[in-house]
């Protein structure tokens, strides 16, 4: 389903940064989709956290992308980092590797970015993500279903959108211009968790809003990466919650609205993530 609304944006170029560490299946099945329903001039950026799976040699073989080799895990923060400072996009988007994109994702998100430039960050709704991002149950059996979901869920839901606290990393696109402002991901939080939220903090402390596009699906298979170790994913999550929250002098993220106040107004000395 092809609409004339959103017609291809060639002026600006968009650096698509994804990181992997296995997962070659996963992979295959989102790259594929992008090259499938991105119109838009964009750049893609492969970070390796060196994969044994064969990923890297595949990554190899694709046209017209830069591949990030790291022989070791540099977590998704790290790896992002990287990825980041290859980029020559004036937008910039981190899409997990186990995600699949659909019809006019990238226009729609692009749109929702532009509309207002008091927005930072621009988040999709998913099937497996936070709860403020997540759209359960969803009806769709197989990847074909999903699309036709996707289609169905964009039109009945046009350029809608709403602010949020924290956007899930799974899939965000913002500015060149708030890495410059704010900085990049914080690796204290490797190899992952919780730098999505940080990030979108420090985004709202430098004065920007969070969004996500209702009219915005994407497939999320979720934590593939980690799958293989559910204790170990668990002990990850509690490691990095707990150094979050101690980062923000926080109990809960229910007082990010109140923490984003506190520290305000942004002090690049204290709030900026070199990278």
């Amino acid at each position: 389903m092809k609409s004339n609304k959103y017609p291809p944006d060639t002026s600006q170029l968009t650096s698509i940064i994804i990181l992997t560490r296995n997962g070659l299946t996963f992979t295959k099945e989102c790259i594929s989709s992008i090259f499938r329903h991105t119109r838009e001039n964009f750049e893609l950026i492969l970070v390796d956290n060196g994969s044994t799976d064969g990923t890297l040699e595949f990554l190899k073989t694709l046209p017209n992308t830069k591949v990030i080799a790291n022989k070791k895990n540099k977590g998704f923060s790290g790896g992002c980092n990287q990825g980041i400072t290859i980029a020559r996009g004036e937008n910039i988007v981190l899409l997990n590797n186990d995600t699949v994109v659909t019809n006019e994702w990238l226009c729609r998100l692009l749109w929702q970015l532009n509309k207002n430039p008091s927005i930072g960050i621009v988040g999709p709704r998913s099937n497996n993500v936070v709860s403020h991002q997540a759209i359960t149950p969803t009806p769709y059996k197989n990847m074909d279903q999903m699309q036709k979901f996707a289609n169905e869920w964009t039109q009945k839901h046009d350029q809608q959108g709403y602010e949020v606290d924290y956007l899930s990393g799974l899939c965000m696109i913002f500015k060149r211009s708030l890495i410059d402002m704010i900085g990049g991901l914080d690796e204290r939080f490797s190899p992952g968790y919780f730098e999505d939220a940080d990030f979108s903090i420090r985004a709202q402390i430098s004065n920007k809003e969070l969004w996500v596009a209702n009219d915005v699906f994407i497939h999320h298979y979720g934590s593939s990466s980690f799958r293989l170790n559910r204790a170990l994913q668990n002990k990850i999550i509690l490691d990095s919650q707990k150094k979050f929250l101690l980062k923000w002098k926080m109990s809960d993220l229910k007082e990010i609205r109140e923490t984003v106040e506190r520290e305000k107004p942004f002090n690049r000395e204290h709030h900026y993530i070199p990278f």
